[in-house]
């Protein structure tokens, strides 16, 4: 960057530089992101006319291209470079254009403070570098989120380089396995590495000499007899291929059977699904805001987990000792429960044996509010009392310690990080979406937000357990570093100001082998193709069908005139971020769009009187406004009714019957079940390019990846496939078969639950072999729970307890919201 830095100053185009600064000045702004950034520059390069190379290929072009914000002070302008992915620099130009040098971050967070008005001498700094200085990193961006693989490859290294002390210390790992008294794998008969390598021998030779499908139970006392106890198979074949694993893994350690064994080992029983916020339950709960997506995350997650954990019992042959697997999902109980089963403690997860709802009531405080729905911005008071109470609960259920504790969204994440550090249990966290960077400014401006959405609360929650948890599963790489245009939701929280509150120098290690993707499936029982006719209902059918075409409701409007068109189906709750109105106004400025499709919108809103917020409220009056300005009467169908799943999923195959397609416009979104449900069903799909959908709807062309900004353009990419539909018969086919194989072998529920399992063994594999002695991190943790989120928390807390204000509504558009970050 110095020697682009140079050319640029050092040469010609110095000029031009100078005078595009001075075309930013003229707009009276200060702060510029990305978008805006190149939009100006490409303005001041037509208004130049400067040749079409200028524009990128130009030094000055290239300086701009990797430039991701620009604040003007009156002395100096500030430039934050983004090079490459997880890595920016801070330079600032002096204004006279005589000095251009590089910055420290400390230096950009006070800029960031001056420009609001809020600068402070002296403000606390949250540094978590020392913290991972010292820890394995992977070094090339590339692999980020790839965490699991790095420490297989790490660790063979090591029993390759020390091979006595890491295999001794395989051994003590395996040794010291037990479930509830029962010894597992090894006893006290082999006494040490080396005894344990002579004893495979023997073990092998005897194993050799049976059928491969004679039963453990029929050999179990000669192979005791050996030293080897219950665990390593239910016949001759499954004990022989787990032994001959670990041989190998003993004499030729290799990453792949090091993973394969460990993922044979039995260590796992026990699992918390933590999800606190909004209504977890299986009935009459579904449709409702900020529980949708979530909780049939997690009920499907639930019941795969203990599929998958039965399956592993089984085959490790533990089920014949009576050990069953135990799935709890951890969440609140709500006494005034409007009609759902919220207010039962405990429910089991439909279509499982072993796996239920625990429901753990806030505590009381004011009862008025505790014992209703909280709005995920005014749950935090409550964290800490429910994981104390949560503790008793679970121990009671488990009658034993759980071996892994998964948590969901901030909320979540806490209550994990607050119950790991008393039960000494591995942490999982799952973000699903990080509020900040969804909100444009939040930290910046999160004074003037703060009694709305209690951003400071939340935000500290998340530095917290994000640095907390033993491993971090996301469903997408650019969750955690976004692309080399876009910054990722964790990259956000690496480096940022909350003026007059602390200062994030190094907010969390992008680099650490916590990171891994793990996306998760979807029910291929409920939604499948629709070619898969076989399977379908016709009944079920019909009546979706005249739900989408014809059927007359006070929650439907507007009727179909043309409904041979193919339709556009857009499956979503009615927000600014969603962007409904956004694909309504793409939809109406385009009459070639209209003459060839229809589109259906379902909502859960129709009426602006049933909004739960003041964004929700406005969205749905500016969507009427939007179908009145376009006279788009006729052309579109808009349902504003919550409908069952195995509904839903045959909407997406009737708008598949006719050869429609599938779009989800969202100014931003982190990964959305909609995009899966749409393609598993054989939908060809659109998506928004500003998130994880980029991986999601994986085409080299990026034919199906839409800038939710650029109207024009996202006709356009659907006419040129239509088009495409119109000129090659078997295009529409194609795509939609194309999609549906991509989401049935990537993402699904089978993969997901053993890749979550295989990273809880082998991160507290790792924790035993070669624990990092992470008490000096943890602690630091417990000061900022106690030194800043406790004391924020009591403030919401007593407002709750004067009752000064609406707890219980949700969140309301605030200024500065969006995803205009993202776009920029």
């Amino acid at each position: 960057m110095y020697e682009l830095v140079q050319g640029v100053f050092n040469g010609d185009e110095k000029t031009d530089m100078h005078q595009f600064i001075y075309a930013l000045s003229a707009s009276g702004k200060h702060y510029f992101l990305r978008n805006e950034i190149l939009q100006a520059f490409g303005d001041y390069c037509h208004q130049s006319q400067k040749p079409a190379y200028f524009y990128y290929s130009s030094s000055v072009g290239k300086l701009i291209h990797y430039t991701h914000e620009i604040i003007l002070e009156e002395e100096s302008i500030w430039f934050v470079i983004r090079t490459r992915i997880a890595n920016q620099e801070v330079w600032q130009l002096t204004a006279d254009f005589s000095k251009f040098e590089q910055m420290t971050l400390q230096a950009l967070l006070d800029v960031r403070d001056r420009l609001v008005n809020r600068y402070q001498n002296h403000i606390l700094e949250i540094d978590l570098h020392p913290f991972y200085e010292s820890s394995l990193r992977i070094d090339d961006a590339r692999n980020i989120g790839q965490g699991l693989a790095f420490l297989n490859r790490y660790l063979c290294n090591q029993l390759l380089t020390d091979p006595e002390y890491w295999l001794e210390k395989l051994f003590q790992a395996l040794h010291g396995q037990q479930y509830d008294g029962i010894p597992l794998l090894l006893s006290d008969r082999i006494t040490s590495s080396i005894h344990l390598g002579k004893q495979i021998k023997q073990a092998l030779k005897f194993l050799s000499q049976l059928e491969p499908d004679e039963p453990y139970e029929k050999f179990s006392f000669d192979f005791r007899e050996l030293g080897f106890e219950p665990g390593w198979g239910n016949t001759a074949a499954r004990v022989k291929g787990t032994l001959e694993l670990l041989d190998r893994l003993i004499y030729s350690p290799e990453p792949g059977i090091l993973e394969t064994f460990v993922a044979r080992v039995p260590v796992v029983f026990r699992v918390v699904l933590i999800s606190i916020h909004g209504w977890v339950g299986q009935e009459d709960v579904l449709g409702r805001n900020e529980t949708l997506g979530q909780v049939i995350y997690v009920l499907e997650q639930a019941r795969s987990l203990e599929n998958e954990l039965r399956e592993q019992i089984k085959l490790a042959g533990l089920d014949l000792l009576g050990i069953k697997p135990h799935v709890i999902i951890l969440t609140r109980l709500i006494p005034n429960c409007e009609g759902t089963f919220c207010n039962l403690r405990l429910e089991k997860v439909q279509d499982t044996e072993n796996a239920w709802i625990l429901r753990v009531p806030f505590g009381e405080f004011n009862p008025e509010i505790t014992n209703n729905w909280i709005s995920k911005f005014e749950i935090w008071p409550y964290l800490e009392q429910f994981a104390l109470d949560a503790e008793k609960e679970l121990l009671a259920e488990f009658q034993r310690k759980p071996n892994l504790l998964i948590g969901n969204y901030s909320d979540g994440n806490l209550v994990a990080f607050l119950l790991s550090r008393r039960m000494k249990v591995t942490q999982c966290n799952i973000a699903h979406s990080l509020e900040k960077p969804k909100y444009l400014f939040s930290n910046l401006y999160w004074q003037d937000l703060e009694d709305q959405y209690h951003f400071s609360v939340q935000f500290t929650a998340d530095l917290i357990s994000m640095n907390a948890a033993e491993f971090i599963i996301t469903s997408s790489y650019q969750e955690i570093v976004g692309t080399p245009d876009t910054i990722g939701q964790y990259e956000s929280y690496k480096c940022f100001t909350m003026p007059q509150l602390y200062h994030v120098v190094d907010g969390i290690d992008l680099f650490s082998p916590k990171f891994n993707l793990v996306p998760p499936g979807i029910n291929e029982n409920i939604f499948f193709p629709y070619s898969q006719k076989e399977e379908r209902d016709s009944n079920l059918r019909a009546q979706v069908h005249d739900l989408l075409f014809s059927r007359e409701d006070p929650e439907i409007f507007g009727n179909i005139d043309h409904p041979n068109k193919r339709p556009i189906f857009v499956v979503d709750t009615i927000t600014s971020i969603n962007n409904l109105t956004g694909l309504a106004e793409c939809f109406g400025k385009s009459q070639a769009l209209q003459e060839r499709c229809n589109l259906i919108l379902l909502s859960s809103k129709l009426h602006p009187d049933e909004a739960i917020n003041r964004d929700e409220a406005e969205e749905i009056q500016k969507l009427y406004d939007i179908i009145d300005q376009y006279h788009l009467n006729g052309k579109i169908r808009w349902l504003g009714i919550r409908i069952p799943s195995n509904e839903l999923a045959e909407a997406y195959r009737v708008v598949a019957d006719y050869q429609g397609i599938y779009i989800h416009f969202a100014r931003f979104e982190s990964f959305a079940r909609s995009i899966l449900e749409a393609m598993i069903s054989g939908l060809p799909t659109f998506a928004t390019e500003f998130g994880g959908s980029l991986e999601i709807i994986k085409n080299e062309e990026n034919e199906f990846n839409v800038n939710p900004t650029d109207l024009e353009g996202t006709a356009k990419k659907i006419l040129d496939f239509l088009e495409k539909c119109d000129t090659h018969a078997q295009y529409w086919q194609e795509v939609s078969e194309r999609m549906s194989q991509r989401i049935h072998h990537k993402y699904n529920w089978h993969l997901h639950s053993n890749q979550l399992l295989l990273l809880a063994k082998m991160f507290s594999f790792w924790n035993f072999v070669a624990p990092e002695n992470n008490e000096a991190r943890d602690r630091y943790m417990e000061a900022l729970f106690h030194l800043i989120y406790k004391p924020r928390a009591e403030k919401i807390l007593e407002k709750h307890m004067e009752g000064v204000r609406e707890w219980g509504v949700g969140s309301e558009e605030c200024g500065m919201r969006g995803q205009e970050d993202k776009e920029n």
